[in-house]
């Protein structure tokens, strides 16, 4: 049995973390009156917070209305599913919306197995993505 006060302040033991992990990369950019937020690699439990500050840094400096762009994300966890759903609270309380893009069958089915396909507009591109807005 192992005393957690005597594992205060170690690292985690060997094997209880990634052995290759795959950073997440993070870019915002304007598209007329959307925020595109374009996620690559993994979307976990270590990268999702960084998911969540730049959502949360893109509503602070305005954007209402955010389109994450999923094409290049590789995996995602509850914990990205969790700061996908607050983001889109967030931005709902402020008349806004938060839509997808994702046309990777192993992403997608994490929304349909969760039910969040009824929950989020999920586009195939970034172009369709950008065209619904015009058109709302």
């Amino acid at each position: 049995m192992i005393d957690c006060a005597e594992n205060q302040g170690r690292e985690d033991p060997p094997g209880d973390h990634k052995e290759d992990p795959v950073d997440l990369s993070l870019a915002t950019r304007p598209e007329g009156d959307r925020t595109v937020v374009e996620v690559g690699g993994e979307i976990d439990v270590y990268t999702a917070p960084q998911l969540r500050s730049a959502l949360n840094d893109a509503v602070a400096d305005g954007a209402r209305h955010l389109v994450v762009d999923m094409t290049g994300t590789e995996f995602l966890d509850s914990t990205g599913l969790g700061v996908l759903v607050g983001g889109l609270k967030r931005v709902r309380t402020m008349d806004g919306d938060l839509e997808l893009v994702c046309a990777s069958e192993k992403i997608l089915k994490v929304f349909r197995i969760t039910g969040l396909t009824k929950v989020f507009t999920i586009h195939a591109s970034i172009e369709d993505a950008l065209a619904a807005g015009r058109s709302q």
